[in-house]
């Protein structure tokens, strides 16, 4: 399946009070140029999301705050991402199915994109996600 977790860089202050400090930089930590930034929040626990892929864009998913369940179907297997740590990304290359679950109300899911936001370039509806597996396999 073509994701990979990465630990996105942190730092916590001897004054545990002060808090903690996590970045990432586009091309050095992430494999792509970001050209779009958003985030979702004040979902309630269970909500669910996504149910889409996509054929031209990469993304780095984090969650600074609380903990969402990420699902990923290549069109050949299912699994299961859990982004509870704002030192935790997931970097998801085109072609993946995804779903997002709320595992906590008031989670914020927040994702870097390597493309402007471009609704063609969306698969929404999960039997053309699987013809469209099929074909780029049969083109390999």
């Amino acid at each position: 399946m073509k994701y990979s977790l990465i630990d996105i860089k942190s730092t916590h202050y001897d004054d545990k009070t002060a808090g903690g400090l996590s970045f990432f930089e586009g091309e050095r930590d992430v494999p792509f140029k970001i050209r779009r930034i958003y985030w979702i929040y004040e979902a309630e626990k269970g909500t669910h999301r996504g149910f889409h892929a996509h054929t031209l864009n990469w993304q780095l998913l984090f969650c600074p705050y609380g903990s969402i369940d990420i699902i990923l179907d290549d069109g050949h297997e299912r699994e299961k991402v859990t982004l509870d740590s704002p030192s935790k990304g997931l970097v998801l290359s085109p072609g993946l199915w995804r779903e997002m679950i709320w595992n906590k109300t008031g989670s914020v899911l927040c994702v870097a994109a390597s493309e402007y936001y471009d609704p063609d370039e969306y698969i929404r509806d999960y039997d053309k996600f699987i013809e469209y597996v099929k074909n780029k396999e049969s083109e390999q």
